[in-house]
């Protein structure tokens, strides 16, 4: 599905093994130019156990934090450990969102979500828009394609897990509320600061 903002031509793709050295480019060269403070970041750790995550950031000191960051995620996508949809202006990938099965995520999805279920649920972890892409839609069109895959594989519902704050913060790359909500998402639950944002399909 192609979607249209401004003069740009965004199309979502599922994220295949064909497509990994996209996921790559996307992280080594446009998902942090603005020196974000989330960045760098190869979006490994919601798929990762607490051991894992432990045992990556023991390497940072010895090989540097991108250069370990990326090294795990070559090691998890030839494992197609790491699911979700990648955003493309033509052939130039301009966007990530980390989406997959609820139960495929260990600490990423709050404890509080997992007591409030709503049936078979994708998750919706993380997301990272190049800079230049940010307020033209991109995140508006992961979300959607997000929901009609979840649609038509049979899920209940989809979720994010947005913080509960007006400023921008470290957790930006969970979405804010007002992201959701446009795509028709509604409150579910709240706690600590965060909420859990859900579309029933």
């Amino acid at each position: 599905m192609k979607y249209t903002y401004f003069v740009k031509r965004i199309i979502i793709k599922p994220l295949t093994p064909a497509l990994h050295a996209d996921y790559l480019d996307f992280f080594d060269h446009r998902a942090f130019t603005d020196d974000n403070s989330n960045g760098p970041c190869y979006c490994t750790s919601p798929n990762q156990d607490e051991e894992e995550i432990k045992r990556m950031v023991g390497e940072f000191q010895t090989f540097g934090v991108k250069d370990t960051l990326r090294k795990y995620a070559v090691e998890m996508l030839n494992r197609n450990r790491i699911q979700g949809y990648l955003a493309y202006d033509g052939e130039l990938p301009v966007g990530w969102c980390n989406a997959a099965d609820m139960e495929s995520y260990a600490g990423f999805v709050p404890e509080f979500a997992r007591k409030n279920p709503c049936g078979k649920t994708v998750s919706i972890v993380c997301f990272e828009i190049a800079p230049e892409y940010r307020g033209m839609g991109v995140a508006s069109a992961l979300i959607d394609r997000v929901c009609k895959d979840a649609k038509a594989k049979g899920y209940a519902a989809v979720e994010g897990y947005a913080q509960l704050s007006d400023k921008r913060n470290d957790f930006d790359y969970h979405g804010p509320v007002r992201l959701f909500q446009k795509a028709g998402f509604i409150e579910a639950v709240r706690e600590n600061g965060q909420v859990v944002m859900r579309k029933v399909l």
